[in-house]
C-alpha cells in the first residue's frame, strides 16, 4: 500500500488516499478513474509528500531506556534485600538511633536503616555522623 497527497488542480482541494501501488495510481489515473470529492473534476495530481520514515534509532533508544530501566530496578531490589537481611529496622526514628549508636557507643551486632528527613541526614553529616542515602522502591503487591 502507498499513500499519496493528492491535488486537485479545478478547485485546489489538497487530499490523501491509498493506492495498490504507484503503478495503480497511474492505473487508475490514465482512465479517469481519480476524481475530486469536492467538486468532481478528473484533474488530480499527485503533490510531492514528504516520506515516512521509522526511527530506528530512537526506538533502540527508547528499548535499551526500558533495559536500563529494568536493570536499575533489579539492582536496587538487590540491595534493598541485603539491607533488609543485614541491618534492623528501625522506621521513622533513624536520626535518633544512629545519634544513640554514636555518642552513646551502644553496642550492636547490626548496622540500622530507616526513614530520616533531608534535614535529619545534613545534621547527622555536620555531626560527623555516617549515613549513606539509598534509593528505595515500595513493594507493591496490588
Amino acid at each position: 500500500m502507498i499513500k499519496y497527497q493528492l491535488i486537485c488542480k479545478k478547485c485546489k482541494l489538497i487530499f490523501d488516499s491509498w493506492f495498490a501501488s504507484s503503478m495503480e495510481y497511474e492505473k487508475l489515473k490514465k482512465n479517469n478513474y481519480l476524481n475530486c470529492h469536492n467538486c468532481n473534476s478528473v484533474e488530480i495530481e499527485k503533490s510531492l509528500m514528504k516520506p515516512n520514515v521509522l526511527n530506528n534509532r530512537k526506538e533502540l533508544h527508547d528499548r535499551s531506556f526500558k533495559e536500563n530501566k529494568i536493570k536499575i530496578k533489579k539492582t536496587i531490589k538487590e540491595y534493598q534485600n541485603f539491607i533488609k537481611k543485614n541491618f534492623d529496622y528501625v522506621g521513622n526514628d533513624f536520626a535518633y538511633e544512629a545519634r544513640s549508636i554514636h555518642y552513646d557507643k551502644k553496642k550492636r551486632k547490626k548496622g540500622i536503616f530507616g526513614k530520616a528527613s533531608k534535614k535529619d541526614v545534613i545534621e547527622l553529616k555536620e555531626e560527623g555522623i555516617e549515613t549513606q542515602l539509598v534509593p528505595w522502591l515500595e513493594d507493591k503487591n496490588n
